[in-house]
């Protein structure tokens, strides 16, 4: 769900809720391979957005959510990059503009290939690239903590936004991809490392919706919770980093009539 919470979705009894379980089981499936494979390499990731706040408010996920968030230091996720073709089971499909021509986004994906998706976003129209249900993995950056910084982020990604493929989160968007890479190289030029505690702690903008601002020793060291009967890392103060995603009270649960679904429609492919 992530920041999607600040969007509008589609109301979520067009779809069964069953079909909507089993569709949540099939990620957290992709999301035990994942961690597997984080642990196997020294990785690490924490549950972000939507994700996180299952955690903390449900102990898994939000009734109606359709997707997982995570979020990696910018070094593990490149380094997750080069690993992923070879440690992924058949299972999942590790999307990036690379593996899959048609997709318009920077960050990447796990689709898997037992469940299909199609968003809102996505109705009536010919995507093109593999419309598995998915985890999202966002790479994190650090920056100064200077009034500067903090514009200069927040600028940056109304940019990104403008030039992004139309998605849930840029609808007006325009697809320039060259100058979508300019732009998130000029916030990766200001990293400055996971030394100092007093920075804060960015998206990278490869997935760019609120430009949230964290504190560094907010987030680590990473510790770990619940989510659907297991144990995820997450950041190590969850209340600080929902608090600065979201700006309503996330504790209360929303009325029926908010309580909205991304997805137009969800297969489940059978055995």
């Amino acid at each position: 769900m992530g920041w999607k919470a600040h969007a509008t979705g589609v109301d979520m009894a067009t779809i069964d809720p069953k079909t909507l379980r089993e569709a949540q089981l099939i990620m957290l499936e992709m999301l035990v391979e994942f961690d597997a494979i984080c642990s196997k390499h020294n990785l690490q990731y924490w549950l972000d957005s939507g994700t996180l706040l299952g955690a903390v408010r449900h102990q898994g996920f939000i009734p109606w959510d359709d997707d997982i968030d995570l979020s990696m230091p910018m070094e593990d996720y490149n380094k997750f990059i080069e690993i992923a073709d070879d440690e992924l089971s058949d299972a999942i499909f590790f999307q990036t503009m690379k593996s899959d021509s048609a997709f318009k986004f920077d960050y990447i994906k796990l689709r898997s290939n037992r469940a299909t998706i199609v968003e809102f976003h996505e109705k009536d129209r010919e995507v093109g690239y593999h419309q598995g249900v998915f985890v999202d993995i966002f790479p994190m950056l650090t920056v100064e903590n200077t009034p500067f910084h903090q514009q200069y982020y927040s600028d940056v990604f109304k940019l990104i936004r403008s030039v992004s493929s139309v998605s849930l989160h840029t609808p007006e968007g325009k697809d320039n991809p060259l100058s979508r890479k300019n732009l998130i190289a000029s916030l990766e030029s200001m990293h400055q490392g996971w030394d100092n505690e007093s920075n804060k702690v960015i998206y990278g903008g490869e997935m760019p919706d609120v430009a949230a601002w964290f504190d560094q020793n907010k987030i680590f060291p990473l510790k770990k919770i619940e989510f659907e009967g297991l144990s995820f890392p997450v950041p190590n103060d969850p209340n600080h980093y929902l608090g600065s995603i979201y700006s309503f009270n996330y504790m209360e649960l929303p009325p029926l009539d908010k309580r909205t679904i991304h997805a137009h429609e969800i297969k489940i492919e059978k055995a």
